[in-house]
């Protein structure tokens, strides 16, 4: 159900929607450093495909992929995104992927495309977020403890739990973002 034409969600892909590090730290390297076939055969992050359609149709399709890497990452990335048929399996659009090559310039996209909510694994680049997206989760297992400026989700049930409770906190009286 789409509930608010306003927002907009961010996601990262790696780490994120792709080879999110165990528990225990341990990250699957198979997607930067093994061939292309394996690479394709690699699997989504758990949780990502049953998680993604809910969202994507909460935000009435406004959402996007915003990855950093280089050119070699970017196409094996789309490759791995079309071999999984992940648009049709989340309903995402296949044009609301943005590639950038430094993590602070998914801000720049994130501006752009007005999101409201941004899903990434790495705490740089929610800083480089701060003041521009009011919710920002960072995703997955860290090293260290979160800071309070950002909502810390180790899951994707547990992204899906924090970001439409925002919404539904947004909705129903005034907006309390984390963009201190």
């Amino acid at each position: 159900m789409n509930t608010n034409t306003d927002h907009r969600l961010g996601v990262d892909f790696g780490r994120v929607i792709h080879g999110a590090s165990a528990p225990s730290g341990v990250e699957d390297t198979v997607f930067l450093q093994g061939g292309d076939e394996q690479a394709l055969r690699s699997p989504p992050t758990e949780g990502a495909f049953d998680v993604l359609p809910r969202l994507v149709e909460l935000f009435g399709g406004r959402v996007w992929i915003i990855s950093k890497c280089g050119e070699r990452i970017q196409r094996r990335t789309l490759r791995w995104l079309a071999h999984q048929d992940f648009y049709e399996r989340t309903g995402m659009p296949p044009g609301n992927v943005r590639f950038c090559r430094k993590r602070a310039d998914k801000a720049l996209h994130c501006a752009e495309l007005g999101i409201t909510h941004m899903i990434d694994d790495r705490l740089d680049v929610h800083r480089a977020l701060r003041g521009l997206v009011p919710y920002r989760y960072l995703f997955g297992h860290q090293s260290q403890p979160a800071p309070a400026w950002v909502r810390a989700v180790l899951t994707w049930a547990e992204a899906e739990t924090a970001v439409t409770a925002d919404i539904a906190a947004a909705l129903s009286g005034p907006a309390r973002p984390r963009s201190r």
